[in-house]
């Protein structure tokens, strides 16, 4: 009798220990990442390599300054007539990039998320060509994001533990800097490496997310010098930083993941880890206006690519204050953020002209994908649909403006589809670097259209694949293959930009039009580097913490 009550006892006691674990498991997983988080030494100043005294004599190839945001939604700048809140964060300095040279009003991101659409626009050429289809994540987030749904779910996330043992070496340690070996192929060439040619500084500031295996860190890849992270993300502030204002999404598997698991760090060259000094994008800023000044007598190449306004959401105090009229906690954090950037991009353009450079410097400003419907906010891409990792408008229309005063017709708009790819050749083109003829590049020049010397588009067909997951636009007919559904959409973007109006049963005819072309882009595909480890839903016509309810759109997104 006493040993059934014993065991009885002891059976409640282990239920109950793991009822606690189950409802503290967001706690215990925050406890083992910072118990595996990486060392960081405190802030240390960072010398510039110093140019001439004096300019070289004779006629200087431009500068080229080349800003990413991350995760900017097509409306989230003003120029357009929208921006966060109604308008209420407006955006000068990244609209001036647009007003003072050409607006690509029909833009596109290289991919819906971060690291492949980076791989395009860093090489000229789609990253399904080698193989760099999916963003890098720990094995411990695809895991996360693959099984934990959002609360009252119809459609559940998948994660695909069978495939965890094809994944490269190293790649799935228990280790925060793992996943850095998934990495772009060192036999690519960067815009970097083709500049470097010429002559060019070239210089790296903020996010990389293409990988750090060796030969694939930034200095190894064409950047004299680099100042950042080379995975996906970082903190803005410490998390319980006095200056900082924090908002969470509690729905989002991401967001619980990034909070824990995301160090406040910085490298140069490769250093051993530090602290910035200050608020993220402030900081890189500072440098980015040290870097400038120290190449002012010789060409140079900044690649400015700030994690903002990527998750987690943090904003400084000074900027939340200066938004009391946005009474949304997540929205005034987001907004804040927005304005911080904009005026981080106006202190980089300052500082070309107070080193008088302005005139001699190609400008080239876009997003690395459209907004994030995780983040909860409904409007960040209006007046498209969709989000961040969907094909939809919204995922992979992108903010995409050029300045070069003397190259460039300020005020000018440019309606023809244009994509991230031609950031490379359009830069090498502006620099007078030749092109590599032992391989495709799928890029233009985009200057020679804008000058008139090119006639008709730069691209009659474009291309966007994420596993099973496919779209293609050619000429103004875009169609989208989701396998996982077993669903297409097809859209006449001339007659309906928003996507509104779904002709594939309509128009069987082109539906297997554009299916041909891409199983023929297919066909010149690499095998990815590593497998999909997850697949998910995201809706396309609310963002996340929003019930899903029967019958709305979405898609399931391969990463």
């Amino acid at each position: 009798m006493k040993k059934r009550i014993w065991l009885g006892a002891t059976a409640l006691v282990i239920a109950a220990g793991v009822g606690v674990a189950a409802m503290n498991r967001p706690a215990i997983l925050s406890m083992v990442a910072r118990a595996r988080m990486p060392q960081v030494e405190p802030n240390r100043p960072v010398t510039w390599a110093q140019g001439p005294i004096a300019p070289a004599p004779g006629e200087r190839p431009p500068n080229v300054v080349f800003i990413l945001a991350d995760d900017l939604g097509f409306n989230d700048i003003t120029l357009n007539g929208g921006g966060v809140a109604g308008g209420v964060v407006p955006t000068p300095n990244i609209d001036s990039i647009a007003r003072d040279g050409v607006d690509f009003v029909n833009g596109y991101a290289g991919n819906a998320t971060c690291a492949p659409s980076r791989a395009a626009l860093m090489t000229g050429r789609y990253p399904t060509r080698f193989g760099f289809e999916f963003t890098p994540a720990p094995v411990a987030f695809a895991k996360l994001v693959g099984t934990e749904a959002e609360p009252d779910s119809i459609v559940e996330p998948k994660f695909f533990g069978d495939r965890v043992k094809d994944m490269p070496p190293g790649s799935t340690a228990r280790s925060p800097t793992a996943v850095n070996t998934l990495s772009v192929p060192t036999s690519e060439l960067t815009i970097a490496e083709v500049l470097k040619t010429r002559g060019y500084h070239t210089i790296h500031l903020g996010k990389w997310h293409l990988g750090g295996a060796e030969g694939s860190r930034p200095e190894a890849q064409g950047f004299d010098e680099s100042l950042g992270f080379i995975a996906g993300g970082s903190m803005f502030l410490p998390e319980k930083a006095p200056d900082v204002v924090n908002a969470k999404q509690p729905w989002d598997p991401i967001d619980r993941f990034l909070w824990p698991n995301l160090p406040y760090q910085v490298q140069y060259n490769n250093s051993a880890m530090f602290a910035p000094k200050g608020y993220m994008t402030d900081y890189l800023t500072d440098e980015a206006v040290s870097a400038i000044k120290a190449n002012r007598n010789r060409p140079f190449f900044l690649y400015y690519a700030p994690n903002a306004i990527h998750t987690p959401l943090q904003a400084t105090k000074a900027d939340y204050d200066a938004l009391p009229q946005i009474a949304d906690h997540r929205l005034r954090v987001y907004g804040a953020m927005v304005r911080n950037l904009d005026r981080n991009v106006g202190r980089v353009l300052q500082a070309l002209k107070d080193e008088g450079l302005d005139e001699n410097t190609l400008v080239i400003f876009t997003s690395d994908n459209g907004g994030a419907g995780y983040v909860g906010l409904a409007d960040v891409n209006r007046p498209y649909r969709g989000f961040k990792s969907t094909f939809f408008e919204g995922g992979i229309h992108a903010p995409f403006f050029m300045r070069w005063p003397g190259a460039i017709q300020p005020g000018s708009r440019y309606a023809n589809p244009v994509s991230h790819i031609d950031i490379f050749a359009t830069a090498a083109g502006a620099a007078g670097a030749a092109l590599p003829k032992d391989r495709v590049i799928d890029g233009v020049d985009l200057v020679p259209y804008l000058q008139g010397k090119a006639s008709g588009r730069p691209h009659q067909t474009l291309f966007w694949r994420s596993g099973q997951y496919r779209a293609v636009r050619d000429g103004d007919w875009k169609l989208q293959s989701n396998g996982a559904r077993g669903k297409v959409w097809l859209h006449d973007l001339a007659a309906d930009p928003t996507e509104q109006r779904d002709l594939s049963k309509a128009r069987p005819d082109k539906v297997a039009a554009l299916q041909a072309l891409l199983r023929e882009q297919d066909a010149q595909a690499a095998k990815p580097i590593w497998p999909s480890l997850l697949q998910g839903p995201v809706f396309i016509d609310h963002p996340s913490g929003q019930p899903q309810k029967a019958g709305e759109e979405y898609i399931l997104w391969d990463n």
